[in-house]
């Protein structure tokens, strides 16, 4: 018989916490639920903030978010779940940073306190109350954890950058010439 401690009570809780949160953004992005955009609209945001194409940017970010969110409630393939979200959330905390830090002031507190989460659950594992345990942990190894959060960084940090580029080069473009004609 086994018995469960407040560390499995306490994992279980953070990871229906964040990944129910996770999942509900996902499916905004991509279902247009609980008041948001669908693709189309998500896409054009994503268009706007230097993600393109913004219709596959939309969707990368909504399955990142809305299945990395679900595994990392079910506690499953929590490793990779963990590390989606996470990377998800730099590239949302990325267009909040002009804003500063705080929420209120459209600021990346919230979208870096998720993927800090995100990224702790993969790290720590999801504990003994989970799919992953139920399951032998079979999908979730010890050395998936470090490649799951380095090819997530790696391809956070190139979506990331060109984003970057694709703004500054449109600045470039968008300044006022030296000398009227």
């Amino acid at each position: 018989m086994t018995c469960y401690d407040r560390r499995d009570l306490g994992l279980l809780l953070l990871r229906l916490g964040t990944g129910g949160v996770l999942a509900a953004h996902g499916a905004q992005k991509l279902f247009g639920w609980f008041g948001g955009h669908g693709l189309e609209g998500t896409g054009q945001f994503m268009e706007s903030v230097g993600y393109a194409p913004g219709k596959a940017s939309a969707t990368a970010a909504g399955l990142a978010e809305a299945g990395g969110g679900t595994l990392l409630a079910l506690g499953l393939a929590t490793p990779a779940a963990g590390a989606a979200a996470a990377g998800a959330m730099a590239g949302a905390s990325a267009v909040h940073v002009p804003n500063g830090f705080f929420a209120q002031s459209g600021g990346y507190e919230h979208a870096a306190s998720l993927g800090l989460a995100a990224a702790g659950l993969a790290i720590t594992g999801p504990g003994r109350l989970s799919l992953d345990h139920a399951l032998g942990h079979t999908v979730d190894r010890r050395w998936m954890v470090p490649v799951a959060l380095s090819v997530t960084a790696a391809v956070t940090t190139v979506v990331v950058g060109m984003r970057n580029k694709r703004l500054r080069s449109q600045e470039e473009g968008e300044q006022e010439a030296l000398f009227e004609e």
